[in-house]
């Protein structure tokens, strides 16, 4: 799910670990458009799931100088870095442990119980399954993550307030480092 073709996933395997000697990961991976105009996305964030403007000119530094010396892409294109978003899309086995309690949809790759999208609320992760409380049903759905092909949170008021809180707390620890480095304790 992090890249969709087989030029996306050689490209994670160059790029994942420039990322991670950066300090991030990289969420989803796409490469898009034809021979011409090609844009390569790539949807990053730190441990802590920040990704901020500075973060995004940091990871594309890294990648445009591994990208220019492999040069896997032939012709022209377009790097682009940004953060998931608050409906980010759900990459990652942890990504539905991290986002338990909150709304996702869900697209399959095969038909279970007759369909292939899913809609509730993330119920957390066992073994390798993700496990959806799905609207208007009593039981929990259990889904091979193995069977996922795409897979994003849905805005709510809930995932409004966790990215609202933890915006508030970011904006807070740096006014505290500001603070600690202007006024030095003698």
């Amino acid at each position: 799910m992090r890249g969709k073709t087989a030029e996306d996933l050689k490209l994670l395997e160059l790029l994942d670990p420039v990322a991670e000697a950066a300090g991030y990961a990289i969420v989803r991976l796409r490469l898009m458009g034809g021979d011409k105009a090609r844009r390569l996305q790539i949807m990053g964030e730190r441990e802590d799931g920040a990704m901020l403007v500075e973060d995004c000119a940091a990871l594309a530094r890294a990648i445009s100088q591994v990208m220019d010396a492999a040069d896997p892409i032939s012709g022209e294109y377009l790097l682009e870095v940004s953060s998931p978003g608050i409906d980010r899309p759900l990459t990652r086995l942890k990504d539905f442990a991290d986002y338990e309690g909150f709304q996702a949809r869900l697209e399959i790759d095969r038909l279970a119980e007759g369909r292939k999208r899913f809609k509730g609320e993330l119920a957390g992760v066992e073994d390798d399954h993700v496990a959806i409380n799905l609207d208007g049903e009593s039981e929990t759905a259990m889904l091979p993550f193995a069977w996922i092909v795409e897979a994003k949170l849905v805005i709510t008021d809930a995932l409004m307030k966790r990215g609202a809180e933890a915006r508030a707390t970011r904006l807070s620890e740096n006014d505290l480092e500001e603070t600690t480095e202007e006024d030095p304790i003698s």
